[in-house]
């Protein structure tokens, strides 16, 4: 994994997702390489990034420019390959125009996760998963229930971070957001 310090950030845009987490989503993954992957809601690029290096193709979708400008960066920065395609927009409608892939990942979904889970589970590979990571108590639940009303068995992990900082008594232990990993797999 890439540690959060390499990756350019900008306090305008959300991210990037932190190491702990990026890895935890990696891990559920189970990626292979010659698999095509669509991050949504890339934010500064942190899972694009990891993702990127291990998939053949990845297509990263954000609504809002300067979240792609910042992605670019940190691929230029991190992994400048060539095999991410950055696309600007909403969701639903950028995945009208994208081939079949082997992996979705939802990092925000800026209120239309139905849309999202419901279009790509049409445009899914057999035996395709999707993960949805999220902060929002709400978001794990409509994940869950959109996922089980699409027969795709979901699962989901939570993962809580804590990293020490030093002080002048010793090392005190901050505690992070803790995030869920909802992951489900399109039946065959």
């Amino acid at each position: 994994m890439i540690p959060d310090e390499d990756f350019y950030k900008d306090p305008q845009v959300p991210g990037p997702s932190k190491e702990e987490v990026r890895c935890l989503v990696m891990c559920q993954a189970r990626m292979k390489e010659d698999e095509v992957v669509l991050e949504v809601g890339c934010g500064t690029g942190g899972l694009t990034v990891e993702l990127a290096r291990r998939a053949a193709k990845v297509y990263a979708v954000n609504k809002n420019p300067q979240a792609l400008q910042v992605t670019r960066k940190n691929l230029d920065k991190l992994h400048p390959t060539g095999n991410v395609e950055l696309r600007m927009g909403d969701a639903p409608q950028v995945m009208e125009d994208l081939p079949a892939y082997n992996l979705l990942v939802v990092g925000g979904s800026s209120g239309e996760l139905e849309q999202i889970l419901k279009k790509a589970d049409q445009q899914l590979k057999p035996g395709g998963r999707v993960i949805v990571t999220a902060i929002l108590l709400e978001t794990k639940l409509y994940s869950i229930k959109i996922m089980e009303e699409l027969d795709m068995n979901p699962k989901i992990v939570e993962i809580f971070v804590a990293r020490g900082q030093s002080t002048n008594l010793g090392t005190m232990m901050q505690g992070q957001n803790p995030v869920a990993i909802i992951s489900g797999r399109k039946k065959t």
